[in-house]
């Protein structure tokens, strides 16, 4: 039997360009354990991930410096 065969029917939502359900595959993800208002360790953090393979990473945002930093990897192509 083939996993996808016993997977539960889900619909399909789009995370940026990554897929997730349905019959998409499975989706590696992570989270940055870097204080994210440091852009400059948060970067390096995420872009690691990345070369590991990773699909999606989760980051917390519980300051407005913090979502400062956000804007930054975005600037930077993440």
């Amino acid at each position: 039997m083939k996993y996808n065969d016993i997977r539960r029917k889900t619909r399909s939502i789009a995370v940026g360009n990554c897929r997730i359900g349905a019959r998409a595959p499975i989706a590696i993800q992570s989270m940055t354990n870097t204080p994210t208002t440091d852009a400059e360790s948060t970067l390096y953090q995420v872009r690691a991930l990345e070369r590991a393979g990773c699909d999606i990473v989760r980051l917390a945002v519980p300051t407005e410096e913090a979502a400062y930093t956000v804007w930054k990897l975005k600037e930077a192509g993440i």
